[in-house]
């Protein structure tokens, strides 16, 4: 008889969103008249840029010519965009990144739980909590864990705490671990880290002998100049980092899917016999076998954003999420709420009023203001108490929702 992998046994519950869509789906059933705001999900809600559509629509029609008509294209990501993703997100900021090491993907979300394809069973882990859920079941799944706690934290993994009372900053483990998952800007909390403290964990990383996985999705939202964009900003990055972006939340891809990840052709980890291995040749070994690569319509949509026009246009797109996230700073802080993030980041880290824990926040926002967020504790046990709020939504809504929670939360 065929057997399962007990792995996913021991995931708690359902996944975060899921679970979340689920309570709605239940809600909205119950009660049809109710107009639902959500500010949960990060998904974007304003249209995709004009650059970027109508390059789209060229490459749709160069598909109707034999002499321009695209096949399987290259696993790794066509050239054209490589190239540009290297010269304007890396070099231009002085990273020694070259074309060769970016590897396009249709998500950064895939990537996360895909690369670790290619590490091994016996790693020690260290995430944030809270943390994106994600970087956690995936390595439940691929059974880099034991079971979990009544605190929802896993066995083998290490957790590192970002509270108020450390400002939401990473602390170094007191133990070795083998790789660190790191997101600045941060998802949930919003927090920021300065070069300073991302030195910290590169000088760490190399002590070591670590590798850290460093998710960058959120960094076009920063407009403070002190910040780093990349941790390969950071003089040793790329002898011990691996790094993730997204087209997402800065373009609206999060329905056409593109997303890059980059691996240096300096970064080595170990064999069983001791000797180092090239991450970027299995890497690249692992695409090939596993994955055939983004459409060529997407690719020439993202290739788009690098054009004068589309700069433009997503930095409108930024700008708009961001004033998102100011009037939902400015709206819970007047209301007597204690609120976090939000700046250089698009999402806002709620404190709970009235001590209520995540989730009864959760389903007191839905049943009363018809207000949707994300539990806190949902992403980790550090986060019980807290509550996201996303930017990512029409002015009109946002604008609503605040109005109806301020209304019946002001202290």
């Amino acid at each position: 008889m065929a057997t399962i992998n007990d792995n996913y046994l021991k995931l708690k519950a359902g996944y975060l969103f899921p679970e979340i869509a689920r309570r709605v789906n239940t809600f909205a059933e119950a009660n049809p008249d109710a107009q639902i705001i959500k500010l949960g999900i990060g998904d974007v809600t304003e249209p995709l840029p004009e650059a970027c559509r109508t390059a789209m629509v060229k490459a749709v029609e160069d598909m109707g010519d034999r002499a321009t008509f695209k096949g399987y294209g290259p696993e790794q990501g066509y050239l054209w965009l490589r190239e540009k993703i290297a010269a304007h997100d890396y070099q231009a900021r002085g990273c020694q990144v070259d074309a060769s090491e970016i590897f396009i993907s249709d998500g950064s979300k895939c990537d996360t739980g895909n690369i670790l394809d290619i590490f091994g069973k016996n790693n020690t882990i260290a995430v944030t909590d809270p943390v994106y859920p994600v970087y956690v079941d995936t390595n439940v799944m691929a059974g880099h864990t034991g079971p979990a706690n009544e605190a929802g934290e896993y066995a083998g993994l290490t957790y590192l705490p970002m509270t108020a009372d450390n400002d939401f900053t990473t602390e170094l483990p007191n133990q070795k671990v083998d790789l660190i998952y790191l997101c600045f800007p941060n998802n949930p909390t919003g927090a920021t880290a300065t070069k300073g403290e991302l030195k910290k964990w590169v000088d760490y990383a190399r002590e070591n002998g670590s590798i850290i996985l460093f998710d960058a999705a959120y960094e076009a939202f920063i407009t403070d100049p002190t910040l780093p964009h990349s941790i390969y900003e950071i003089d040793g990055a790329r002898d011990c980092a691996i790094e993730f972006r997204s087209f997402s939340k800065n373009a609206g891809f999060t329905g056409t899917r593109c997303a890059l990840t980059v691996v240096p052709k300096t970064l080595t980890a170990k064999a069983a016999d001791g000797s180092d291995v090239d991450l970027h040749k299995l890497w690249s070994r692992r695409q090939s076998t596993k994955f055939n690569g983004v459409s060529y319509i997407i690719q020439r949509g993202a290739e788009a954003v690098y054009s004068e026009a589309g700069q433009a246009q997503i930095k409108g797109l930024i700008n708009f999420y961001l004033e998102n996230a100011k009037i939902i700073r400015d709206k819970l802080t007047a209301a007597g709420i204690k609120v976090y993030g939000g700046v250089n980041a698009p999402y806002v880290w709620v404190k709970t009023p009235k001590g209520m824990s995540s989730w009864e926040f959760f389903d007191q926002l839905l049943q009363t203001v018809h207000v949707v967020g994300t539990p806190g504790s949902g992403f980790g046990a550090a986060g019980e108490g807290y509550f996201r709020i996303s930017a990512f939504n029409s002015r009109e809504n946002v604008e609503e929702a605040m109005k109806r929670i301020t209304e019946k939360y002001k202290l």
